[in-house]
Protein backbone atom coordinates (compact mmCIF):
# COMPACT_ATOMS: atom_id res chain seq x y z
CA UNK A 1 0.00 0.00 0.00
CA UNK A 2 1.29 3.39 -0.52
CA UNK A 3 1.38 6.40 1.67
CA UNK A 4 -1.48 8.21 0.48
CA UNK A 5 -3.97 4.95 0.36
CA UNK A 6 -2.76 3.16 3.60
CA UNK A 7 -4.58 4.95 6.14
CA UNK A 8 -7.06 7.25 4.32
CA UNK A 9 -8.66 8.43 7.80
CA UNK A 10 -5.15 9.19 9.25
CA UNK A 11 -4.58 10.81 6.15
CA UNK A 12 -7.78 12.47 6.23
CA UNK A 13 -7.06 14.53 8.92
CA UNK A 14 -3.36 15.07 8.29
CA UNK A 15 -4.88 16.96 5.03
CA UNK A 16 -7.13 18.70 6.76
CA UNK A 17 -4.37 20.39 8.95
CA UNK A 18 -2.75 21.15 6.42
CA UNK A 19 -5.92 22.29 4.10
CA UNK A 20 -6.38 24.57 7.00
CA UNK A 21 -2.80 26.19 6.89
CA UNK A 22 -2.83 26.73 3.15
CA UNK A 23 -6.19 27.91 3.35
CA UNK A 24 -6.36 30.76 5.63
CA UNK A 25 -7.03 34.05 4.62
CA UNK A 26 -3.35 34.93 4.76
CA UNK A 27 -1.12 32.33 3.52
CA UNK A 28 -2.92 32.31 0.16
CA UNK A 29 -1.95 36.01 0.11
CA UNK A 30 1.47 35.82 1.01
CA UNK A 31 1.96 32.90 -1.64
CA UNK A 32 0.88 35.15 -4.30
CA UNK A 33 3.16 38.10 -3.49
CA UNK A 34 6.19 35.39 -3.18
CA UNK A 35 5.23 34.00 -6.52
CA UNK A 36 7.05 37.36 -8.01
CA UNK A 37 10.01 36.67 -6.67
CA UNK A 38 11.45 36.50 -2.94
CA UNK A 39 10.49 39.90 -0.73
CA UNK A 40 11.51 41.35 2.56
CA UNK A 41 9.29 41.19 5.51
CA UNK A 42 8.30 44.63 5.39
CA UNK A 43 7.31 44.61 1.78
CA UNK A 44 5.07 41.78 2.42
CA UNK A 45 3.28 43.62 4.70
CA UNK A 46 3.14 46.32 2.62
CA UNK A 47 2.04 44.35 0.52
CA UNK A 48 -0.58 42.09 2.01
CA UNK A 49 -3.38 44.83 2.95
CA UNK A 50 -4.39 44.33 6.45
CA UNK A 51 -2.78 42.24 7.38
CA UNK A 52 -0.24 43.01 11.18
CA UNK A 53 3.14 42.51 11.67
CA UNK A 54 2.31 39.33 14.01
CA UNK A 55 0.19 37.87 11.67
CA UNK A 56 2.18 38.29 9.02
CA UNK A 57 5.40 36.68 10.81
CA UNK A 58 2.81 33.64 12.35
CA UNK A 59 2.56 32.93 8.79
CA UNK A 60 5.30 32.95 7.31
CA UNK A 61 6.31 30.76 10.05
CA UNK A 62 3.74 28.18 9.26
CA UNK A 63 4.50 28.14 5.68
CA UNK A 64 8.26 27.47 5.81
CA UNK A 65 7.61 24.87 8.32
CA UNK A 66 5.37 23.41 5.86
CA UNK A 67 8.33 23.19 3.28
CA UNK A 68 6.10 26.12 1.07
CA UNK A 69 8.70 28.99 1.97
CA UNK A 70 12.53 29.82 2.86
CA UNK A 71 13.57 32.07 4.68
CA UNK A 72 17.47 33.44 4.39
CA UNK A 73 19.27 35.68 6.30
CA UNK A 74 21.41 38.12 4.44
CA UNK A 75 24.70 39.06 6.44
CA UNK A 76 25.11 42.59 5.54
CA UNK A 77 24.72 45.54 7.99
CA UNK A 78 22.17 46.03 9.07
CA UNK A 79 21.23 42.05 8.31
CA UNK A 80 17.85 41.66 6.40
CA UNK A 81 15.93 38.90 5.72
CA UNK A 82 14.02 37.54 2.52
CA UNK A 83 11.32 34.88 1.53
CA UNK A 84 10.94 33.50 -1.59
CA UNK A 85 8.60 30.18 -2.77
CA UNK A 86 10.41 26.55 -2.57
CA UNK A 87 9.12 24.61 -5.85
CA UNK A 88 6.64 23.03 -3.63
CA UNK A 89 5.50 26.54 -2.85
CA UNK A 90 5.41 27.65 -6.48
CA UNK A 91 3.14 24.37 -7.32
CA UNK A 92 0.96 25.20 -4.18
CA UNK A 93 0.69 29.10 -6.41
CA UNK A 94 0.05 27.26 -9.73
CA UNK A 95 -2.72 25.16 -8.14
CA UNK A 96 -4.59 27.88 -6.22
CA UNK A 97 -4.15 30.85 -9.11
CA UNK A 98 -7.42 29.60 -10.43
CA UNK A 99 -9.38 30.09 -6.77
CA UNK A 100 -7.52 33.61 -6.84
CA UNK A 101 -8.90 34.26 -10.12
CA UNK A 102 -12.41 33.09 -9.70
CA UNK A 103 -12.16 35.26 -6.34
CA UNK A 104 -11.21 38.32 -7.59
CA UNK A 105 -13.58 38.18 -10.64
CA UNK A 106 -16.26 37.86 -8.64
CA UNK A 107 -16.22 39.93 -5.51
CA UNK A 108 -19.12 42.12 -7.13
CA UNK A 109 -21.36 39.54 -7.52
CA UNK A 110 -20.24 38.46 -3.72
CA UNK A 111 -20.45 42.07 -1.97
CA UNK A 112 -24.11 42.00 -4.23
CA UNK A 113 -25.65 39.08 -2.62
CA UNK A 114 -24.36 40.09 0.81
CA UNK A 115 -26.29 43.35 0.82
CA UNK A 116 -29.48 41.49 -0.61
CA UNK A 117 -28.58 38.83 2.07
CA UNK A 118 -28.36 41.51 4.98
CA UNK A 119 -30.88 43.39 3.91
CA UNK A 120 -33.78 40.16 4.32
CA UNK A 121 -32.55 38.64 7.40
CA UNK A 122 -32.37 42.99 8.73
CA UNK A 123 -36.32 43.00 7.36
CA UNK A 124 -36.95 39.81 8.80
CA UNK A 125 -34.94 40.33 12.57
CA UNK A 126 -36.96 43.62 12.56
CA UNK A 127 -40.53 41.83 12.57
CA UNK A 128 -41.95 43.02 8.96
CA UNK A 129 -41.50 39.48 6.97
CA UNK A 130 -41.40 36.38 8.22
CA UNK A 131 -39.22 33.53 6.71
CA UNK A 132 -40.85 31.60 3.77
CA UNK A 133 -41.00 27.94 4.26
Amino acid sequence: MTATSGRPQQNAGRARVVLGMVGDKWSLLVVCHLDQGPRRFTELKRAVEGISQRMLTVTLRGLERDGIVTRTVHNVMPPHVTYRLTPMGKTLYEATTPLLQWTIKHLAHIDAAREAYDARTDTWLAGSVQPEH
